[in-house]
């Protein structure tokens, strides 16, 4: 046998793992098995009051005396004691484990004291209550032993079904969204409370937080109440930072009127915000940027509980905006005629989900129907006649539209055709501006190629606008000389809008006249843009 399989069938290490198992299924050790193994100086392992527990990386022993120092260790955290005395005394009660020969009482704890010693005298309480349910299955036969027994369930489970059986508005939510307790995955992601993705439909709660159930009934709705409302999605060019720090002072709000749960301390709540939108928030922090960069989301160390991506997988739930949107609507109408009234606020943005946000191409086809109008086609008995079916005798005046191209409406396209552009969305923008141009009864539109330098292509017919137009640049983005030269132009009108179409990486452009920019989704402009963003998904 290779020393690489014999590694790997370690007894020793069997033994650590299987003891690890056997406590962390064991219900009194359960809610108090969060805690890290590294090298020790001690002869066996030991523990601090905050929560980390060191074993020894090279000790052989068998799976019960491993059990049993776990055992021991956990305790000193239960009891939040120093003294071996106290664990000693109750340890031989449990029948859990073996006493190992070669351990000696000694210096298990180390460290000062905790600094939130009533954290863990809550976790050890409910460990107690568990442990006690526990042993009455086993007694009645409902479980073979105390190890075997089910997991019992934690405050933020409890708290999660509570919306279920006692809160309308978020009951469906709770339903189908699955809190995540994993403390090293809240170690490895630095979530100091609660985070959430709304891609996945997973609240990720940090099980060392400490809070109690009605500070996690709290923690969850901000949670829920941040994915189904879609603040993830809604942050648009702003800075995703800020815009969470605006979404939580608005949902907090909310909470806190409707009186759901506990608000852990720190969360964020203003009262003379009150009765505002996220977007009006956001507008009003950005003015004091060095301040509100300081305050805290439920994540903590400066990171956003708005998460873009699952830390897991993606969902079982395949639309989710439908989804979210059902849940919402749904539980609003049974919270209304069961539980009376909301904040106006919350039910103005849930009422909003009845009717999704338009598509881009939707949002630049109104642009082209506010800023490009149609050709009003007149009639005229110059035209050859024509006749209905129902009235053959009697000729009627057909539609004829303008002869002159000066009369008929136009548009310039300033067009980013830099190396960073991609070939696809340049073909997919330019298909969407043929399209709707020619709906429009625009006959040619005005093309304006920048990357270095500009490169005017003059009035360039409709048609030819998505399949036949040459990029000719691929350098540098530098913008503003296109728009400059449409601006100057002789003949072009001066009331022709402008559609810029960029990346987002660019300079920084002034526009003097209507104008709008197409930009890929999730792009950014390094600029405030006074006219309409539309984002290509």
């Amino acid at each position: 046998m290779s020393r690489r399989s014999r590694a790997r069938t370690d007894p020793a290490a069997q033994a650590f793992a299987a003891a690890e198992q056997r406590i962390n299924r064991h219900p009194l050790f359960a809610a108090l098995t969060t805690y890290v193994r590294r090298d020790s100086s001690h002869d066996w392992a030991d523990i601090s009051l905050d929560g980390f527990l060191l074993a020894h990386p090279a000790r052989k022993a068998s799976e019960d005396e491993w059990a049993w120092v776990f055992a021991h260790c956990l305790l000193h955290l239960g009891f939040g004691t120093h003294s071996c005395d106290d664990v000693l005394d109750f340890q031989p009660a449990l029948k859990f484990g073996t006493r190992p020969s070669s351990w000696e009482p000694g210096a298990c704890v180390r460290g000062e004291e905790s600094k939130d010693p009533e954290k863990w005298a809550r976790r050890f309480a409910t460990a107690l209550s568990n442990a006690a349910v526990a042993a009455i299955d086993v007694a009645g036969g409902a479980r073979s032993s105390l190890s075997d027994a089910r997991p019992a369930k934690t405050e933020w489970d409890l708290a999660l079904s509570w919306f279920v059986s006692n809160y309308p508005l978020l009951g469906a939510l709770a339903s189908a969204m699955t809190v995540v307790a994993d403390a090293e995955l809240a170690r490895g992601w630095d979530i100091s409370v609660a985070a959430v993705s709304t891609a996945s439909a997973e609240i990720y709660v940090n099980p060392l937080a400490g809070l109690s159930r009605v500070e996690w009934r709290f923690v969850l709705a901000h949670e829920m109440l941040h994915a189904a409302l879609r603040h993830c999605d809604r942050v648009g060019g702003r800075d995703p930072y800020l815009w969470n720090i605006a979404a939580d002072y608005v949902v907090n709000g909310w909470l806190i009127e409707m009186g759901v749960g506990s608000a852990p301390e720190g969360v964020l709540h203003d009262p003379s915000l009150s009765g505002l939108s996220a977007e009006s928030v956001y507008d009003r922090i950005t003015t004091d940027l060095r301040r509100y960069r300081k305050l805290l989301t439920l994540r903590g160390g400066h990171k956003g509980d708005l998460l873009g991506e699952p830390l897991r997988g993606p969902a079982d739930i395949t639309d989710l905006d439908e989804f979210y949107r059902r849940a919402l609507l749904t539980g609003l109408s049974h919270h209304t005629s069961s539980r009376g009234l909301l904040p106006a606020g919350l039910v103005e943005e849930i009422r909003a989900l009845e009717h999704p946000p338009l598509t881009w191409d939707a949002q630049l086809a109104r642009w082209f129907e506010e800023f490009v109008p149609a050709v009003e086609k007149r009639r005229t008995y110059a035209r050859a006649s024509r006749r209905q079916a129902s009235t053959p005798d009697i000729p009627r005046p057909g539609r004829v539209r303008p002869e002159t191209l000066e009369s008929r409406p136009t548009f310039g396209v300033v067009l980013d055709t830099s190396g960073s552009m991609d070939p696809k969305l340049l073909g997919k923008a330019l298909g969407a501006i043929a399209s709707y141009a020619a709906a429009r009864d625009v006959p040619a539109a005005r093309v304006v190629f920048c990357d270095a330098m500009a490169y005017d292509a003059g009035y360039v017919p409709v048609e030819d606008i998505a399949g036949r137009v040459t990029v000719r640049g691929r350098g540098g983005t530098v913008l503003q000389p296109g728009i400059d030269l449409l601006e100057r132009a002789s003949d072009f009108p001066s009331t022709g809008p402008v559609l810029v179409i960029t990346d987002g990486w660019c300079d920084v452009l002034r526009i003097r006249r209507e104008h709008a920019f197409l930009i890929p989704a999730g792009a950014h402009l390094p600029f405030r843009a006074r006219g309409p963003v539309f984002r290509m998904s």
